[in-house]
């Protein structure tokens, strides 16, 4: 099984659909799953005008963080599943393709991830301490240099920079 050949196909058919791959895994229990992970890029937030001027002083027409739909997942996996078939990707017989959105408490992997959800509340665990701890519960202030920062609160509030080579899991916190 080769998750890098399948990744590039999965990206190829998100590019078409103008979203993107934030996840491919492959589980094997009582069957054998293959879940992709799909989202939409950000998109720079817009101000609206018309003949009479602004329509209203800085209003956002769309939301930064769109949404994924039923439609984008079905889309993704009916062209997928094609590729996957054709290719032959998939040794062997029988799997489930599963296309879905990463979710709202959603893994965070790359660098680009940390800066794109800057502000938002995430939960972090490092494989080895930092500043004498491994887990940090905080807003993402950014990423620079190799290193995410993050924003902790409470009594000890303070900034810290913990390098991406050491984070094991981190997920974005749903807030309401």
């Amino acid at each position: 099984m080769d998750l890098e050949k399948i990744r590039a196909a999965a990206e190829r058919v998100a590019r078409s659909e103008g979203l993107e791959v934030v996840d491919v895994e492959w589980k094997i229990g009582k069957q054998r799953f293959l879940r992709v992970y799909i989202d939409r890029v950000a998109k720079p937030a817009a101000i609206v005008s018309d003949a009479a001027g602004p329509l209203g002083a800085g209003e956002v027409v769309h939301d930064p963080f769109p949404k994924i739909s039923h439609a984008d997942c079905e889309r993704v996996s009916q062209q997928l599943s094609v590729i996957l078939d054709v290719e032959e990707l998939v040794p062997g017989p029988g799997y489930i393709l599963e296309v879905s959105s990463p979710g709202m408490d959603r893994a965070l992997k790359k660098a680009t991830d940390f800066e794109r959800f800057r502000g938002r509340l995430a939960k972090i665990t490092t494989t080895e301490p930092v500043e004498d701890a491994r887990f940090f519960e905080g807003r993402l202030a950014g990423f620079a240099n190799g290193k995410v920062r993050m924003e902790l609160q409470g009594k000890g509030a303070r900034t810290v920079e913990l390098p991406l080579e050491t984070i094991r899991k981190a997920n974005l916190v749903v807030e309401f």
